[in-house]
């Protein structure tokens, strides 16, 4: 008795938990399919019908996941950097280091680029995207950088950087940038990332 209850407890998790991956399945789907969507069509032309029809599922499990377009739209442009703690690393290894981990969010995943196509392409994908590298990677230079008057000025020189390489070799795709190797890449942008945090005004 006590193994027949125990192998349907077991029987009852292994459901749940495939629900689960279906659940999250079909959420990534339907994010892959809006980004690819706002991308292309911008936020006002993009419709429900059409992301649900990229994603091969029913409109009506769109609004299940997201409720709104609205809602859709904000889920499908967030993003979490996953920014180390580069407070922990001598100070002048955070050049490289952030470049380092921008290649590998880059490399492991479309979702960055994805959500770099929509803000480059409409007005409050560019501001989804303001928002954040403002949350995100302004506290990384605040805590490096020597002046405090000037981080967000180093930020954004990061960001122009970071965000450049982003679409030229994975956007764009230009084959220059595309042939270059990982090393290649932490060879010429650590130290340049590096001065933009930590170098002397000039």
């Amino acid at each position: 008795m006590t193994g027949s209850t125990h192998a349907h407890q077991k029987t009852g998790q292994g459901t749940g938990q495939g629900t689960a991956r279906r659940s999250d399945a079909t959420r990534s789907a339907i994010l892959a399919a809006a980004r690819e969507r706002f991308a292309t069509d911008g936020y006002e032309r993009a419709t429900i019908r059409a992301i649900a029809k990229d994603a091969r599922i029913d409109p009506s499990m769109v609004m299940r996941y997201f409720g709104s377009k609205e809602g859709l739209f904000a889920a499908a442009v967030a993003l979490d950097l996953r920014l180390p703690d580069l407070g922990q690393l001598p100070r002048e290894e955070v050049g490289r280091a952030l470049v380092g981990h921008f290649l590998d969010l880059w490399e492991e995943s479309g979702e960055l680029t994805a959500v770099l196509r929509v803000g480059v392409t409409n007005q409050a994908g560019a501001e989804r995207m303001q928002n954040i590298f403002r949350d995100q990677l302004l506290p990384v230079a605040q805590r490096v950088c020597p002046d405090p008057e000037q981080f967000p000025a180093r930020a954004a020189l990061c960001s122009a950087q970071l965000l450049g390489l982003a679409l030229t070799r994975y956007v764009l795709r230009l084959p220059p940038a595309r042939e270059l190797t990982r090393e290649e890449l932490l060879a010429w942008l650590g130290p340049t990332v590096q001065r933009y945090l930590t170098a002397p005004h000039p």
